[in-house]
């Protein structure tokens, strides 16, 4: 079974983030980047798998990104993974959601995967839109956030479940298939020595856009629906006021607050 990992570089949670001087981008010197967490869940599920099918089964790990991104990528390599592709080219700057995920779709479409996992979403913009996009454009089945995974028997089925509201969803869908992760799926391993060592000599295939067969007019700002214009710095704290006294004055005081300072109600 061939098992592709969709994986992100991002800035690490402790990491501060300030603003640059244009408004259109943050500050990048000085920042630690990671594996996106909710990645490291959908290489752990993987490497589950892979351990699970046996044979010849293999894990590669795809990225899209500048050069720091193998860093990223070797450390997916150090937990276990085969091998991985690095989706790299000045071109894909600027780009939104969608024209990255037609970049990741096209390196997915190129090797046939028979299963691939993502994380349910990336740490520094939250949209959650690229693995629901890359299925679509593989016109491949797609399940969100799961939490539970068991492939079948003979391996052409997975089951999984989901959280939603007021309860939680049990879906089985045929493979090929694409499933974003979750906190909760797994508990993802810690890259031994050994694996940090192998990872070394591993190989990182590199894909420009034309490698991809992509054109100016799918990637980048002239394949991008959305144009970011502008960052914004979240707005001050206001001062914190404590309402003292017996409750109901206190209750009185804070309705008062509220109205007339506060302006909530």
């Amino acid at each position: 079974m061939k098992i592709g990992v969709l994986i992100k570089q991002v800035p690490d949670t402790e990491t501060k983030i300030r603003i640059g001087p244009d408004a259109t981008d943050i500050v990048r010197e000085g920042i630690k980047y990671v594996m996106n967490p909710y990645d490291e869940y959908a290489v752990e599920q993987a490497l589950q798998v892979k351990s699970q099918v046996g044979g010849d089964s293999s894990v590669t790990v795809v990225s899209l990104g500048p050069a720091r991104v193998v860093e990223t990528l070797r450390t997916a390599l150090a937990m276990g993974a085969d091998r991985a592709v690095h989706v790299k080219d000045d071109a894909f700057e600027a780009q939104d959601s969608m024209s990255t995920a037609r970049a990741l779709a096209a390196a997915l479409r190129s090797e046939s995967f028979d299963l691939v996992f993502a994380g349910k979403m990336a740490i520094d913009d939250n949209a959650s839109t690229v693995p629901i996009a890359v299925a679509d454009m593989l016109d491949v089945a797609c399940v969100n956030t799961i939490h539970s995974f068991e492939l079948s028997g003979d391996h052409n089925q997975v089951t999984v479940r989901r959280r939603i509201d007021g309860g939680e969803e049990v879906v089985q869908c045929a493979l090929p298939a694409l499933l974003s992760c979750e906190k909760g799926l797994n508990e993802p391993r810690y890259a031994s020595l050994t694996g940090i060592m192998k990872a070394k000599k591993k190989p990182v295939d590199e894909k420009s856009a034309a490698d991809l067969g992509l054109g100016a007019e799918e990637i980048g700002s002239g394949g991008s629906g959305v144009q970011l214009t502008r960052l914004l710095p979240l707005p001050e704290r206001g001062e914190c006021k404590f309402v003292e006294g017996e409750p109901q004055e206190a209750a009185r005081a804070l309705v008062q607050l509220l109205r007339n300072e506060a302006k909530v109600i």
